[in-house]
């Protein structure tokens, strides 16, 4: 068959819907996933930035609630930390940036662990 040809035939495939330990893989597994890209990201500041896997799941059930499965996880993350990036330069001596689950519901700020907190101890 010539592909001309081949190409008009009609293509079906069903696709099964992603569950929440899917889009927490997609967010976290891939080489340049969007938690890498966004540690990345706080690197030049000194900050490590650290998911906590409650706050993961939260933003895979924000994706399903809406139903815009893997695609909808940029925009999500970018409500996340949209006030994190614009406020985090800011603040004073913060080493580690960790986002609860709190934080992703935005009823919470994220937990800023600060540099002299580990000199008083």
């Amino acid at each position: 068959m010539t592909p001309e040809f081949v190409g008009r035939l009609p293509v079906f495939v069903t696709l099964d819907e992603l569950d929440e330990k899917a889009l927490v893989r997609i967010l976290t597994e891939p080489r340049n996933s969007l938690v890498k890209q966004y540690q990345k990201l706080m690197e030049p500041d000194g900050v490590e930035l650290v998911f906590d896997p409650e706050a993961l799941r939260e933003i895979a059930r924000i994706a399903m609630h809406k139903n815009t499965g893997a695609r909808g996880l940029r925009a999500i993350m970018e409500n996340v930390m949209e006030d994190i990036m614009f406020d985090l330069p800011d603040e004073k001596n913060v080493t580690k940036c960790i986002i609860t689950k709190d934080a992703v519901l935005d009823e919470d700020q994220p937990v800023y662990v600060r540099e002299d907190y580990f000199r008083s101890a």
